[in-house]
């Protein structure tokens, strides 16, 4: 399968005002086809100079961009912004027109046929899941929330592949916001689009991005996708810009069983006797063993309750074990089984390897300090990598 060619690059991008300090200095980007990009940074720190270096509504300095792999500069700059969705925070509705004029605006100026526009028009309406008769009405008539919509699918209208939404929901109420959010993102990803959209809000980038571009005084801190972010901030600003709760929280995100799992649990083979086994009980203080065969495969566990009422029964260990043994691997994501620990009445998980062989035990207690170290943060280092070194 060849090698996908970026939508969009920039190259050695600088931007500087009437000779006074760079907005932009030196930024070096590549976009490919489908990325949703988010720019955000603090005020000032050149989001939006560098979306509208996009579409050239204004020029850079020095260094060249690209779309579809040609210079910006060779693109008369109206047949560009045709073919570029452009969506803003106040909508940009023209009010004396019906949202069926609204919507075709640009395939009417690209002398689109007239089936054409009124075909896409009810296509696009239907997909924001506003009723068709709303083409004949005027914006003033829609609430912000539906204006807003129609502000997304009229940049969508001319069949644009790049969509540039200059903080788009900033001014909408945090329920409207996040239902547009959510219509964005199944937009974008049903139409393939490839999204660059400025904001000021960190989780709405974490929701809505595969890739964030962090920026500060016009240079670029961090290009990288969100959980690379969350993983490795590249320095002090853009940890500062995530925000330390965000920090902690993905620690639950991204910690697996290996880093905080007991090494060394108790175990008996299927070959030792049932004394030995009572003997190791009462010695590691313990009411459940876990049993292995000689290579440490988890073969199951042995409980003191049934080795207490079928002890003259039974034989052997073989007898005794139970197999309903939740599990999980060194490499699982402790978000995905803390809930059923933590909830459940789960005294540890046993953790094994890929071929079955018993690594170590997550125990409730060394969730609960993850847990904690996620509401109340630990200011002198994260939770013990391996609470008692790894196997």
């Amino acid at each position: 399968m060849g090698q996908v060619s970026p939508i969009l690059e920039f190259k050695n991008v600088s931007k500087i005002y009437h000779g006074k300090q760079a907005a932009i200095q030196n930024i070096n980007l590549t976009i490919d086809q489908g990325d949703f990009v988010c720019l955000i940074g603090t005020s000032g720190s050149g989001k939006t100079t560098t979306m509208r270096m996009i579409n050239r509504m204004l020029e850079p300095t020095s260094g060249e961009i690209f779309f579809k792999g040609q210079n910006l500069k060779k693109y008369d700059p109206v047949k560009l912004r045709r073919k570029i969705g452009y969506v803003i925070q106040n909508i940009g509705l023209i009010p004396h027109m019906t949202i069926y004029e609204n919507i075709t605006l640009v395939p009417r100026l690209l002398k689109w046929p007239a089936e054409k526009k009124r075909q896409q028009a009810h296509e696009l309406i239907k997909l924001v899941e506003l009723p068709v008769e709303f083409l004949e009405r005027y914006p003033g008539e829609l609430s912000g929330g539906q204006q807003q919509r129609i502000g997304v699918i009229r940049a969508l209208a001319a069949e644009q592949d790049l969509i540039l939404m200059d903080e788009p929901f900033g001014a909408l109420d945090p329920i409207t916001r996040e239902s547009l959010q959510d219509l964005v993102k199944q937009l974008q990803e049903k139409l393939g689009k490839t999204v660059i959209f400025v904001t000021h809000d960190m989780d709405e980038a974490l929701k809505l991005a595969t890739k964030i571009v962090v920026m500060d005084q016009g240079k670029i801190m961090q290009a990288a996708s969100p959980t690379e972010l969350l993983r490795h901030p590249a320095n002090q600003f853009v940890k500062k810009i995530i925000g330390e709760e965000r920090l902690l929280q993905a620690k639950a995100d991204i910690t697996t069983a290996r880093q905080i799992m007991l090494p060394d649990p108790v175990a008996i083979t299927l070959d030792q006797s049932l004394k030995q086994a009572v003997e190791l009980m009462r010695k590691r203080r313990v009411d459940t063993l876990l049993v292995i065969d000689n290579r440490r495969h988890l073969r199951g566990y042995l409980d003191l309750a049934d080795l207490d009422s079928k002890y003259n029964r039974a034989k052997s260990l073989a007898d005794l074990i139970s197999t309903d043994l939740f599990t999980v691997y060194t490499d699982t994501l402790i978000r995905n089984s803390v809930d059923r620990i933590l909830k459940e009445d789960v005294k540890y998980v046993p953790v094994v390897d890929h071929q079955g062989k018993l690594q170590g035990i997550v125990t409730r207690s060394s969730l609960i300090d993850l847990v904690y170290d996620i509401i109340w943060g630990n200011k002198e280092e994260q939770v013990s990598d391996n609470k008692g070194g790894e196997q």
